[in-house]
């Protein structure tokens, strides 16, 4: 059962959800909910006891809903209550709040925004556009990381026309790749920068993402011109494409006397933007001299300016 995470923003507020693609629906933490809708120190407290309740009044909604494992502060993944759109309906109608009729738009939003996607992909990229920037993250960052997807696209397209499957095959030879140019594995890539589940693209620097991007975009280039018969025959193409990006690094690092591959994460990033804000608004956090993940300043995408963004990405231009 195939499922996507994905974080979603109400009015400031994160909230966690998960799209089940064989069921064609939305999961949402039934926490983040009652964490929006009430202000509660204590939502889980909240909710455990609005869940005793229900369950001796009889109520459904408290003995159906599912656990699935979502993402903690902490960075841990945990059983998790989740509920769909519809028992969401039902749990908004259990709790009095002013805040009840505009989450039920919104949730009727969310789940009308995917089917949409799913007939117009660059919805998709838009959507994903404005999501980074709610969460923090720099236009530039956004740029380069929304191109690094269209690129991964291009390669894992190419991957499979070349009759190399999804799962162990696509994960061993994106492993190659990563560590032909970064000297790492993606594993101890994601173990530098403190991840567990995270996906690490979400919190590479500009730098590391445009050689990732490098190896990635030589790799499927260098597999179009070659045309690997085999999955053996593809792990070489995918050493000589992350060894393009490896030279690139090295040269930089060479040239600037700092590591281009840090232990620099999107939390620790977005922290510091936090802490910096503090201090002073006129300040703008530097990432260890790589530019930032985050923005110094809110910001919003009028329709030309989507256009331009989407427009940049499906051009995919290094």
């Amino acid at each position: 059962m195939k499922k996507d995470t994905e974080i979603k923003i109400f009015e400031d507020k994160k909230v966690r959800t998960l799209w089940d693609e064989e069921e064609g629906k939305w999961y949402v933490s039934i926490v983040d909910v009652v964490a929006v809708l009430t202000d509660s120190p204590n939502p889980r407290k909240y909710w455990s006891v609005l869940k005793t309740r229900l369950k001796a009044e009889g109520s459904q909604l408290a003995t159906n809903c599912s656990q699935l494992k979502m993402q903690s502060a902490d960075g841990k993944f945990y059983l998790t209550d989740v509920a769909d759109t519809e028992q969401l309906f039902r749990l908004i109608q259990s709790i009095p709040s002013p805040k009840a009729e505009p989450l039920k738009l919104w949730l009727a939003q969310v789940a009308s925004e995917r089917l949409d996607e799913m007939q117009d992909p660059e919805l998709s990229i838009d959507r994903a556009l404005e999501q980074y920037m709610q969460l923090g993250y720099s236009e530039n960052w956004i740029n380069q990381r929304l191109k690094s997807i269209e690129i991964r696209k291009e390669l894992t397209d190419e991957w499979k026309k070349r009759g190399l499957k999804e799962g162990v095959q696509f994960a061993t030879l994106t492993d190659i790749i990563t560590k032909a140019w970064s000297d790492k594995t993606t594993n101890e890539y994601k173990i530098l920068k403190g991840l567990k589940k995270e996906n690490l693209r979400d919190n590479m620097t500009n730098t590391e993402l445009i050689l990732n991007m490098l190896a990635e975009a030589s790799t499927k280039d260098i597999s179009a011109a070659t045309n690997p018969k085999d999955f053996e025959e593809s792990k070489k193409v995918a050493m000589q494409g992350g060894h393009v990006a490896n030279v690139a690094r090295k040269e930089l690092e060479a040239k600037t006397g700092k590591n281009v591959v840090t232990s620099l994460n999107a939390k620790t990033a977005l922290q510091l933007n936090e802490g910096d804000k503090k201090k002073s608004k006129k300040k703008k956090v530097d990432a260890g001299g790589d530019v930032s993940f985050t923005q110094s300043h809110s910001c919003r995408f009028d329709s030309a300016q989507r256009a331009a963004w989407i427009e940049t990405v499906t051009s995919v231009t290094l």
